[in-house]
């Protein structure tokens, strides 16, 4: 299992990106969190296989149909992953 922290810029707050990102993580099967932070970006956490992380962090470009990502920032992360993928 590796987890990676994503970073998303853009136009991704209160366009249900958070949601759609818990959605599609649940539907890779990965562990996790899509939390607001103030200067209006989406910390994505996302841990489990290899390949559903790096199918994730590929898909957080997409986000959800109203969102526009400028950029995606992905680094190595070595928190406790929690147990389900969670919105904060």
């Amino acid at each position: 299992m590796i987890c990676k922290r994503c970073i998303v810029s853009g136009r991704v707050q209160g366009v249900w990106y958070r949601d759609t990102t818990r959605r599609k993580a649940l539907e890779l099967e990965l562990s996790g969190s899509a939390v607001n932070l103030p200067d209006g970006t989406v910390e994505v956490i996302a841990c489990g296989e290899p390949q559903a992380v790096a199918a994730l962090c590929d898909w957080l470009w997409e986000g959800s149909p109203l969102s526009q990502v400028t950029e995606v920032r992905c680094v190595d992360w070595t928190g406790e992953p929690s147990a389900d993928f969670t919105i904060g």
